[in-house]
């Protein structure tokens, strides 16, 4: 972890990887809220960010990785007063982000697929699929209520 201060206050970098393994996603992001939000990244009552980054685990894990106890997923999380930005890698082949169906379609109803993407651009205010699909890069800003 790396504290740093810029003139908008203090800046926190944290790295960390992951087994490849669904059970260790819970305890590594209630750890990572309660650290965030002591150092007033992120709201008590917002929740957007927590959701977002347990769908990116998991997909990463599930899809990515496909569970492979040889692979880890890699987060960097960088948090400002007024922002946070999370990227989450796996060492998997990657995917199409324009070929992952569109879950409130009709008929993609009964689907099982796709609702993390879509949960992950609605409570961010930014997702982007980079290198292929490995990273994920999600960022949140943060309106801190007086």
């Amino acid at each position: 972890m790396t504290i740093a201060h810029d003139q908008g206050g203090p800046c926190i970098e944290l790295e960390r990887s992951l087994p490849s393994d669904v059970p260790a996603i819970s305890p590594f992001v209630d750890d990572l809220m309660v650290f965030l939000r002591g150092y007033g990244c992120v709201p008590a009552d917002v929740r957007d960010v927590e959701i977002a980054l347990r769908e990116a685990l998991a997909n990463a894990i599930i899809h990515g990785n496909h569970e492979d106890p040889r692979k880890r997923t890699h987060i960097t999380c960088h948090c400002e007063s007024d922002e946070v930005s999370i990227a989450v890698r796996d060492e998997g082949q990657g995917f199409d982000i324009n070929k992952v169906a569109d879950p409130t379609a009709p008929e993609n109803i009964g689907s099982v697929h796709g609702r993390g993407i879509y949960l992950m651009k609605a409570l961010m205010d930014e997702v982007r699929f980079e290198e292929g699909g490995v990273v994920v890069q999600m960022r949140k800003s943060v309106k801190h209520r007086s």
